[in-house]
């Protein structure tokens, strides 16, 4: 049913409704209206509420992997709490506060426009509707159905395909893989694409994967020379702080971030980057409206939780952050010292979770236990601790792990938990778990 029909089939519009129900507040008077708005905006957050993990039985863990989904992804700094609650408590207009956080964000994070989405993903389908229709020339409600025989091309490199991209799917896009520079060349000429989409998670220090051929400085200039716009996802590629103005900069048009990864905003949200022209159709198909994006609701607490985490994020220092984190490794480091066989080894990710991984390195020969039992001990025990999903894996995105490695992801950790762990792993690998 049609948003603005009055009437149909006896069912009554939203707009209808609240017509009918602001008359007859005027009619009853406008004292009993006013004392209820004045009760309700003397409401404050409650300061402990009940613990619903508790009465679902859903048994809390000790997040020793890092900002993944499945494990809830960051929890937000107090600060970011706060203004959440806050946010709660108060309806507004969510096309102005969707619009007024974007130019808010944008002069923060140094580009055209920004907008708040339902996480890196969200953001991903919201670049691919803004490049769709800024292409065709297309409304909103042409995607997904009448693209076909449209422009709708997606360029992306066979080693920059990933699970994530079918979120370009969504809008009706289709993806052209490229390998070579030349294989690059000819997709762009062929006239049909939209966008071209950049993994950054896949690419080493200097833009390049090993079965890469096409770093991002030269991934921009060509497309740019056939006038394509470039979206770059880089939704967990901060730390560093400076990467969040880094890759406007450099030029991608549209730039992808989680907002519950290393920017501990919430888990739901994320932020979509660049020039103001793409931005501003993203906007356009984003919620409450009827595009693409209707479904990727973000609600009034995820945009004010948003704003919050960018101000948090610019607040901190790389030394502050990073010096926290190692601390924490060389805790747990210390209590696995002594045992035999065991190593470890302090590495960073060049790209995706730049922070500190603690890797323990052992002879299953020599401690008598395998990693698989390392790890079942530790999410058997109380607290379940989860270590990082790269533990006895090949090397990964920077993580340079084998089958004998455990690798433990640190940022995550609350207060007092790189202790817990510390000891646990210990004992598992003396076998006193």
């Amino acid at each position: 049913m049609s948003g603005s029909t009055e009437s149909q089939g006896g069912f009554l519009s939203r707009r209808g409704f609240i017509r009918r129900a602001s008359s007859r507040v005027a009619a009853l008077g406008a004292a009993p209206l006013v004392s209820s708005v004045m009760a309700i905006s003397t409401q404050k957050a409650p300061s402990d509420g009940e613990d619903y993990y508790a009465k679902l039985g859903v048994a809390t863990i000790i997040n020793a992997a890092g900002t993944y989904t499945t494990l809830t992804a960051a929890c937000m700094p107090p600060q970011v709490l706060a203004a959440v609650q806050k946010a709660a408590l108060h309806p507004v207009r969510l096309h102005d506060l969707q619009q007024r956080a974007g130019e808010y964000i944008a002069r923060r994070l140094k580009c055209e426009g920004a907008v708040v989405t339902s996480g890196a993903s969200g953001a991903i389908s919201l670049a691919t509707a803004a490049c769709l229709q800024s292409a065709n020339n297309i409304s909103i409600l042409e995607m997904p159905q009448a693209i076909e025989g449209m422009k709708n091309q997606v360029i992306v490199q066979r080693a920059h395909r990933y699970e994530y991209d079918r979120a370009i799917y969504l809008c009706g896009a289709r993806v052209t893989e490229v390998v070579t520079l030349d294989d690059y060349r000819r997709a762009c000429g062929v006239g049909n694409a939209v966008m071209t989409n950049f993994f950054n998670a896949a690419e080493d220090e200097d833009g390049l994967a090993a079965s890469a051929q096409i770093g991002r400085e030269e991934w921009l200039r060509v497309a740019h020379e056939y006038k394509i716009p470039c979206h770059l996802d880089a939704a967990a590629d901060m730390p560093p702080i400076s990467n969040l103005w880094k890759y406007t900069g450099m030029g991608f048009d549209l730039v992808a971030f989680s907002g519950g990864k290393g920017m501990r905003g919430p888990q739901n949200a994320g932020l979509l980057l660049g020039r103001k022209i793409l931005t501003d159709l993203a906007h356009a198909n984003n919620n409450p409206g009827d595009g693409i994006g209707r479904g990727m609701k973000v609600a009034k607490e995820q945009i004010v939780g948003m704003v919050a985490a960018v101000d948090w994020v610019l607040a901190q220092t790389e030394v502050s952050m990073q010096g926290d984190y190692q601390k924490r490794v060389d805790l747990i480091a210390s209590a696995v010292k002594g045992i035999r066989s065991v190593r470890t080894e302090t590495v960073v990710p060049k790209i995706a979770n730049h922070v500190p991984h603690l890797l323990i390195r052992f002879d299953p020969a020599v401690t008598g236990v395998t990693t698989g039992q390392v790890v079942d001990a530790l999410r058997a025990g109380t607290p379940s601790i989860e270590l990082n999903p790269n533990t006895g894996q090949k090397p990964n995105q920077g993580i340079p792990a084998d089958a004998n490695t455990l690798v433990v992801g640190v940022w995550m950790l609350q207060p007092g938990e790189d202790a817990i762990v510390g000891q646990r792993i210990r004992d598992a690998l003396t076998k006193r778990a």
